[in-house]
């Protein structure tokens, strides 16, 4: 077997090489404009040897994993921050790196992580590209309110109705400040229907999925966080604990404690942030139309800052979206077997 540690780069890549049987071993730097890189992993896979790759977790590297992924190539994606915490020397170069990846490969020591699919990497795609269009829309929306005001108009949500379009488009606007006006509100015409077209994507992939149908019986979870949660997490068998799901999501705070002196501090925001935010939303959302939900977050704002209890309502929500799905249970059954379970019922006990 061929065994390949690699420090990959958007124009190229350095590899360090082993073959296991022959005991050939050598270094190249291989570039991707050219399609050197290309060239030789094609000869590769025409020996017909076997060849496992391993690299770092990084970006721009798609057509890479799908050129290997053709040529049936096996290639190991490591967590960046372990392979990090595994280089001893303070000399980061890429021969060095390339070096390092062969090394935890030969070892069986290799860090290595869940990779979702490729279907699943394009639907996260249709996530993102909906969130974009939302925060265009939203600067728009917030550059029309700015000129409205300015005006002395201050309608709010009122801005947007049919009256309030009318009496926006009627302000009487200097020649540049009336082209600027003019050109938000087409930008905006044109944004709302894709928009719509994207959410209705969302919602008819949300409903091919069981899980995702699931864990929108709880409230203030709608299709898009439901099937996020479920596209980001992939599986629940990925994570033993609720505590693990908090970690990944980011919800967790930094610590840095020492000598029995316990020291946290912001959320540490790994993992997607694009979950971070839904979880967030839906928590508010589920203040709105739960009573217990609301309940806890008021305690929770009461004795800490209002932003603080929006990240823990956030976390909670995520726990709880995992054991439902976990245990493949829907918020009615959560509510009567999650976290009451074990609790004296009011009358029980010594009078």
């Amino acid at each position: 077997m061929v065994i390949i540690g690699m420090d990959y780069h958007p124009s190229d890549q350095y590899i360090a090489f082993v073959d296991t049987e022959t005991g050939e071993h050598g270094e190249r730097r291989l570039s991707h404009g050219n399609q050197e890189a290309e060239k030789f992993y094609r000869e590769l896979a025409a020996q017909g040897v076997s060849v496992r790759v391993g690299m770092e977790a990084t970006g721009y590297s798609r057509w890479f994993e799908r050129l290997l992924a053709e040529l049936g190539i096996e290639i190991w994606i490591g967590n960046a921050a372990e392979i990090k915490a595994r280089r001893v020397r303070k000399q980061k170069t890429d021969r060095n790196d390339a070096q390092l990846l062969l090394k935890l490969l030969l070892e069986d020591n290799f860090p290595r992580i869940w990779v979702p699919s490729p279907e699943n990497r394009d639907l996260r795609q249709l996530l993102w590209h909906r969130h974009r269009m939302v925060q265009m829309r939203t600067r728009i929306m917030n550059q029309l309110q700015a000129l409205a005001m300015n005006e002395g108009q201050r309608r709010k949500k009122k801005l947007w109705s049919d009256q309030g379009r009318a009496q926006m488009e009627k302000l009487p606007l200097a020649t540049w400040a009336s082209r600027r006006r003019q050109d938000l509100l087409d930008l905006l015409d044109r944004m709302n229907p894709t928009i719509a077209e994207l959410t209705k994507a969302v919602e008819q992939e949300a409903k091919k999925r069981p899980e995702v149908l699931r864990l929108m019986s709880h409230p203030g979870v709608g299709p898009l966080t439901a099937f996020a949660f479920v596209l980001i997490i992939g599986t629940p068998e990925r994570f033993q604990c609720g505590k693990q799901i908090s970690s990944y999501v980011g919800l967790i705070p930094c610590e840095d404690s020492s000598a029995g002196h316990q020291r946290l501090g912001h959320i540490t925001k790994q993992g997607s942030s694009l979950l971070r935010f839904l979880l967030v939303e839906a928590a508010q959302a589920g203040t709105r139309c739960d009573a217990d939900w609301r309940r806890r977050y008021m305690h929770l704002a009461l004795r800490r800052q209002t932003s603080i209890a929006k990240v823990a309502m956030a976390r909670r929500l995520a726990v709880r979206l995992y054991w439902m799905w976990r245990n493949g249970w829907e918020y009615s059954q959560w509510a009567k077997f999650g976290s009451n379970a074990g609790q004296l019922a009011p009358g029980h006990g010594v009078n």
